[in-house]
């Protein structure tokens, strides 16, 4: 160990940047978890007690800024370009045939560099003397929006380029994308906690990135690959596009796989043939074709670009867009946590973008009954990405009359309960509160993140505790012991004994979380708050009459109802009287305003916000003086309106109501508090 704090600190770095270029980058990591967590811990230390030593590069920086009021603009040192389409052969043979006209035989000579087209959200590195200094959006091309902050949170993102990186200022272009597997896990973590799901992998990737608080950044799974440098005041050593892939290798900058150098472009169709047809299918990451180049420099010079915009020497070669036809082989129904009866499709397996789909959501009866599904249909499935397949619409012409209608069932198919479809509803839904299809998913919810935040608690542990008849509701888990835990398969003494210390800490919630997590229908984590801040404490509000709770502002008597109903079941009482022996907090906190930008607004947030999760976009308002309702009424002052808003959005219109964006509301936060 070095004797200085300084060459200690450097030595730490070193070890550090390493590990996570091996574990990032390489996907074969060295050195164990614990010993990176305790190196890292220890630079911390060092970095505390002697400040002059931390470096913009330190692995102890890439998250630690504090949120932004607004992002910056900027402007690229050299424009991020677009890219022509080719769909086919014929056109990338077109497209040969046409640069050979205006560079002649040197474009054949040169060759072709062909690399995959990662479906995410390009950015711009920019790093001086081979430290990062500036990361930025692609934006209109030539100016784009600073999120520096946010890209140092993406770990193979190098902070600091490896040997033989050129001194001065230079560019890395690239792609931020999040892979498949995470997208998913990341998907089902927000299904748990009640926020809104991302639409596909690009789209959280692109919004992650603007986050205005880097830890937000930080939480989701992004990933970088790196396949260009722009560098107008820097002599580079490179002659082809290859070269830079091999150099951003040499310096840490990950890099696509399934490169290839092609000297014809009969290479080249064969290359984009096996990368659709067969490489594709093993990725784990969104791609939606691949991209050719010209791989001389010269003659990339010599080709130019087209209207400033495009240049004429590389083009995307796209591939079909990912929808299959398959059989609907019948028609099922889930029981959700607060008793919604959720309908899906059993598909006859097909491969759609790589992967096996055998089940596809329906999202409600009425999508059942609107696009007259019948089973034994031909049916059109697209999954792009999506983290749940769905249903397009049946192929009607390819039926024979052995179709079957489909109608949701009476009764619930777990627990026999005659099911309920309010009016004005899309779901029909089990209102017993007991009963066995609501347990599993309504734990689940209760240990998610934004309702008692269990961390370790997954579903299939929680699977694992009802199999084994040691959880009932969510009460039971407060009495569970390590010694009880020991005797399940997967768990160690630590294990169990982590697990334990988790639950035990869950107790401190506030009321918000607790009602939230209870599961209470049509209790979001917006009406959870309002209830809570309102009575203060759970007696309060289980005492409370229906009238009296609808008076709330922001609640309404849908909710209001449903609360009463809940409180008034003998299983939800005795569920919350043990909850209470346990020692489970029952108040609430009263919240920290911040700001004063939505001061007296009143607003509704609908729909699938670009970058912000409900709860995200709720606490922003609620920071500065807003206030959120669940229903729309001419008392809103307005609504954020993301993808998908439904039937709020068509009420705010059809009132008046004054109808924002996400980039509107996160624009009046800022110009208001400052």
């Amino acid at each position: 160990m070095s004797g200085t704090p300084a060459a200690r600190a450097a030595e730490l770095r070193d070890a550090l940047t390493r590990a996570s270029h091996e574990y990032y980058v390489l996907d074969s990591p060295r050195l164990a978890d614990a010993e990176y967590d305790r190196l890292f811990r220890e630079l911390q230390r060092i970095e505390e007690e002697h400040p002059e030593l931390r470096t913009p590069d330190s692995p102890t920086q890439r998250v630690g800024a504090a949120p932004a009021s607004q992002l910056e603009k900027y402007e690229h040192l050299v424009p991020m370009l677009s890219l022509g389409n080719a769909f086919d052969d014929d056109e990338l043979h077109a497209w040969e045939t046409r640069l050979v006209r205006l560079a002649g035989d040197d474009v054949v000579r040169s060759g072709y560099t062909t690399e995959l087209k990662i479906d995410g959200a390009a950015v711009s590195l920019t790093y001086r003397d081979g430290v990062l200094v500036n990361g930025a959006t692609r934006g209109n091309g030539s100016i784009g929006e600073v999120v520096t902050s946010n890209i140092r949170t993406v770990r193979d993102v190098p902070l600091r380029l490896g040997k033989g990186a050129p001194a001065g200022t230079m560019e890395i272009r690239g792609e931020i994308y999040i892979p498949f597997s995470a997208f998913e896990e990341m998907n089902a973590a927000r299904a748990r906690e009640g926020d809104s799901l991302f639409a596909n992998p690009r789209n959280a990737a692109s919004g992650s990135l603007r986050q205005l608080d880097p830890a937000v950044t930080a939480s989701r799974p992004l990933r970088f690959f790196g396949y260009a440098v722009a560098a107008p005041e820097t002599q580079l050593p490179f002659q082809t596009q290859w070269e830079v892939l091999d150099a951003l290798e040499s310096w840490g900058v990950p890099v696509a796989p399934h490169r290839k150098r092609c000297r014809t472009i009969a290479e080249v169709f064969t290359w984009a043939h096996k990368l659709e047809h067969e490489l594709r299918s093993s990725l784990d990451f969104a791609i939606d074709g691949g991209v050719v180049k010209v791989d001389s420099f010269r003659v990339q010079e010599e080709l130019g670009v087209v209207g400033g915009r495009e240049p004429r020497w590389a083009i995307a070669r796209k591939f079909a867009p990912d929808i299959a036809e398959t059989t609907l082989l019948a028609i099922e129904v889930n029981v959700g946590r607060t008793g919604a009866l959720n309908p899906y499709a059993v598909l006859e397996p097909v491969e759609i973008s790589g992967a096996i789909v055998k089940l596809a959501t329906l999202h409600n009866e009425d999508f059942v009954t609107q696009r007259d599904l019948r089973v034994g249909d031909r049916v059109q499935v697209k999954r792009a990405g999506e983290v749940i397949p769905q249903v397009i619409a049946p192929v009607t012409t390819a039926r024979t009359g052995a179709e079957r209608p489909w109608s949701m069932p009476a009764r619930c198919p777990r627990c026999n309960t005659p099911a309920i479809r309010e009016e004005g509803e899309a779901l029909s839904y089990c209102p017993n509160v007991a009963c066995p299809g609501r347990r599993l998913e309504g734990l689940v919810h209760f240990a998610s993140r934004g309702a008692m935040d269990i961390r370790g608690l997954s579903y299939a542990r929680i699977e694992q505790l009802i199999d084994a008849g040691l959880v009932r509701d969510a009460a039971d888990l407060y009495s569970l012991t390590p010694e009880q835990l020991l005797e399940l398969e997967g768990y160690a003494a630590k294990s169990a004994g982590t697990l334990v210390k988790a639950i035990d800490a869950s107790r401190s919630q506030p009321l918000s979380r607790l009602l939230y997590g209870l599961g209470i229908r049509h209790v979001g984590e917006s009406a959870a708050q309002l209830l809570a801040r309102h009575f203060g404490d759970l007696d309060s509000l289980a005492a409370a009459e229906a009238d009296e709770i609808s008076r709330i502002r922001g609640v309404g008597a849908v909710i209001a109802q449903a609360v009463s109903d809940f409180f008034a079941d003998p299983s939800a009482r005795e569920e919350i009287e043990k909850l209470r022996a346990a020692g489970v907090n029952f108040t609430e906190p009263r919240p920290q305003v911040t700001g004063t930008a939505l001061a007296g607004k009143t607003v509704v947030v609908t729909g699938t916000l670009p970058t912000l999760s409900r709860k995200a976009a709720t606490d922003l308002i609620e920071a500065h003086g807003g206030r959120v309702t669940s229903s729309v009424s001419k008392a809103t002052s307005f609504v954020v309106a993301g993808e998908e808003a439904g039937g709020k959005l068509d009420r705010a219109r059809a009132l008046g109501v004054e109808i924002v964006d996400e980039a509107e509301l996160l624009r009046r936060v800022a110009a208001g508090d400052s």
